[in-house]
């Protein structure tokens, strides 16, 4: 007999899954006496937790349901700061104490290389911040079908939950969040609906550059300004009064089927389409779709830890591999004779030469290739480089990049990582090439989420 109604279990919380709830495994046992597995996954809890949970549809082989009690607590749980935190999907360990956060950090990066065969006292405890609250430079809010804003629901994208605060987002750019949700409100304007593919507003992007204040307002509708005149020019004239550090107010038209940041068409409601950014002593221009990461405190220890690494000497050849705009290209590039970046974004490659004209440097080489083409025709007309510099995706470099890089023989590698599993993966790659790991430093640019980077060194030997 197949069970079908709700039924309320007694668990022990066993580990996290990858997205920082927690998980385990129920047997159960029907009238015939045959057994099961039942893995179920509870968010807002911790290793080693009791927890009273209520299931339904208990007969499939997966199920998500929250807590209806936490019936032994870890030692670490503390109340969330945010009054949104049961609900929104922005954070998932702000019941965690943040010590205890950034040794789950330290202890996935140790699993993930120890998994590869690498030796786990490599990798250091997780670098943290001194204030882990308002640390995000860029946010991407969301508008409901009836005009509020907010971030999506847990574990649900078609749920906005409307925000009165976010306390990982910096607060002046909160506050000009705030301000434009009332705007739409006032006006009465709709939000988008995914399901019926109708409505005008669908997202607001802030960024604001912690450096020199700059702030950009980016605002996703499926119409053009014009279609609503007096409401954009209103919209204009309250960011100017109360919000002078705004230099770029932006209306981008996206029609697109696709959830996504995207404009077919950028309009300028006032200022520039970009603003300004400074890390490492190096200006950058950041557009609406520029990749930049979103922490400058942690992304500037990042920079920091690789230069140390990497120890870049003036009579060096250096890739800087998957560059973007530049971000760990230009503090290198001074320090090297010369520097070759590859990026497939094109737009990116075209704001990583602007940015590298803009600081004054002329030894650097940018490309817009795919990984493994570009580094072919790098290596053709700059030769074997003594350093390389990668800093890939979520999904890692895969291994014919990485047997390229091996067979290009640099001295030192310094592998900057988003993704501890996918990190490992690759290194693994370089082994059969004579490279040995010497240290992996954690760093965490995400607090309060699962997410932790990496910046490690590599030694031909």
């Amino acid at each position: 007999m197949t069970i079908t109604k709700p039924e309320e279990m007694v668990v022990e919380i066993k580990k996290l899954d990858e997205k920082g709830s927690g998980q385990v495994n129920v047997w159960l046992e029907n009238e015939q006496g045959n057994k099961r597995k039942l893995r179920l996954t509870i968010p807002q809890t911790l290793p080693g937790e009791k927890v009273r949970v209520t299931v339904d549809k208990p007969d499939r082989r997966r199920r998500r349901a929250m807590p209806d009690e936490i019936l032994e607590t870890h030692s670490e749980r503390i109340a969330p700061a945010c009054p949104h935190f049961e609900t929104c999907g922005g954070c998932v360990w702000q019941h965690w104490d943040y010590r205890g956060q950034l040794s789950q950090k330290t202890l996935h990066v140790k699993q993930a290389v120890e998994a590869q065969g690498f030796d786990p006292q490599l990798v250091k405890d997780t670098i943290g911040m001194e204030n882990p609250w308002h640390y995000r430079n860029k946010m991407e809010f969301t508008f409901a079908p009836d005009g509020s804003m907010g971030l999506h629901e847990q574990g649900n994208f078609r749920k906005i939950i409307s925000l009165e605060s976010c306390l990982i987002a910096g607060k002046e750019m909160v506050e000009a969040a705030m301000e434009v949700a009332a705007w739409a409100k006032e006006y009465q304007l709709t939000g988008y609906n995914k399901d019926l593919h109708e409505g005008l507003l669908r997202h607001l992007m802030v960024r604001q550059s912690f450096a020199t204040g700059e702030m950009m307002l980016a605002l996703f509708a499926t119409e053009a300004p014009e279609a609503h005149q007096q409401a954009s020019e209103d919209l204009v004239k309250r960011v100017e009064q109360k919000f002078p550090q705004v230099k770029s107010l932006l209306w981008l038209q996206n029609t697109d089927w696709a959830d996504r940041t995207q404009s077919e068409k950028t309009n300028v409601l006032a200022g520039r389409d970009f603003i300004y950014d400074e890390t490492s002593g190096y200006r950058f221009r950041l557009w609406f779709d520029t990749f930049f990461q979103t922490n400058p405190t942690q992304a500037q220890k990042l920079v920091d830890l690789a230069l140390e690494m990497g120890q870049p000497k003036k009579t060096e050849k250096m890739i800087d591999l998957f560059c973007g705009v530049g971000t760990f290209s230009l503090p290198f590039a001074s320090r090297v004779e010369k520097l070759a970046g590859i990026e497939i974004v094109e737009s990116s490659i075209e704001s990583a030469k602007r940015n590298a004209s803009d600081n004054g440097l002329s030894n650097t080489y940018f490309l817009a290739r795919d990984a493994r083409k570009g580094i072919d025709e790098v290596l053709e007309s700059f030769g074997n480089p003594e350093l390389l510099v990668l800093d890939p995706p979520r999904s890692g470099a895969g291994g014919k990049v990485m047997r390229k890089i091996g067979r290009s023989k640099p001295e030192r590698i310094v592998y900057i990582s988003c993704n501890p599993d996918t990190f490992a993966t690759d290194i693994k790659a370089l082994e059969a090439f004579g490279y040995e790991l010497k240290v992996v430093q954690p760093v965490d640019l995400f607090p309060h989420t699962v997410h932790v980077e990496c910046c490690s060194l590599l030694i031909l030997k």
